[in-house]
């Protein structure tokens, strides 16, 4: 059999971890993107042994996914490595979480969102995924039957304190995926977001009151428990096999209940 490969931009904690190893499970071969330093490599090298213990191989790239070089560096070596190995990236998951949390406005007088933060919040956490698209369709690196996901959340509808630039980046990426989802059909692959519930991920802890959020969703949720990365991965998983080629261009809730319970 060819084979299946994933790539995950964000792959070292969070989501793109759990996917990671999800996959590799199912028998995917696994590329990654992520920007460790020496304090945190070890979260990248855990993946890599795991995938490898999973008996799949897996290629990480520690990297700046928003760069302009740095992606296309990334891109020529994915396609080297699939014309070595074989197969084809099927499946794409975007899921970058940097970006400032400062208000917008602050009556106090304290520290403001620049213009440079705003646009470095939208083109890390949005912007990118239609960067990446883009290159990997040109080369041929994702055909037929690929399937696109991008990680947003409630915070793209609703508004919270500081979170004004990251809510904005995910409004735009959910916009960003329904135009891939249009723009791709017609090349049989698809695109949608994931709305997960409230997780304890590096990316949340980032957010102040990040304590309130989780009190909430646990009230909130039928199941009484947050959502874990690993409820994602398992989800993602199910959606990537052949017979979801007619789910596109949806905001996908995957959260247990935890929206549709007040």
């Amino acid at each position: 059999m060819e084979r299946r490969w994933l790539l995950v931009l964000g792959a070292s904690s969070g989501f793109g971890a759990a996917t990671c190893r999800a996959f590799a499970g199912a028998g995917y071969d696994v590329f990654g993107v992520h920007l460790d330093r020496r304090s945190t490599i070890a979260k990248a090298h855990a993946v890599v042994a795991d995938v490898e213990a999973a008996g799949r191989l897996c290629h990480l790239f520690n990297v700046n996914a928003a760069d302009d070089g740095k992606r296309a560096s990334v891109v020529a070596e994915i396609r080297a490595i699939l014309e070595a190995e074989g197969g084809t990236v099927q499946v794409l998951l975007h899921s970058l979480a940097f970006g400032s949390l400062l208000p917008f406005i602050d009556p106090d007088g304290g520290r403001t969102l620049s213009a440079k933060q705003l646009t470095m919040t939208l083109e890390v956490m949005a912007h990118s995924l239609v960067w990446w698209t883009r290159d990997l369709v040109a080369d041929e690196s994702m055909g037929r039957g690929g399937r696109i996901f991008a990680m947003t959340s409630s915070g793209s509808q609703s508004a919270w304190p500081t979170y004004g630039a990251v809510s904005a980046a995910k409004a735009a990426l959910e916009s960003h995926v329904r135009q891939l989802a249009h723009e791709l059909a017609p090349l049989g692959i698809t695109a949608n977001s994931v709305m997960a519930g409230v997780t304890h991920t590096p990316a949340l802890e980032k957010i102040p009151g990040f304590e309130g959020l989780i009190d909430k969703a646990i009230k909130k949720n039928p199941h009484q428990r947050l959502t874990r990365p690993e409820d994602v991965a398992a989800c993602l998983v199910e959606l990537s096999r052949p017979g979801t080629y007619w789910l596109n261009g949806g905001a996908l809730r995957v959260d247990g209940g935890e929206e549709a319970c007040g």
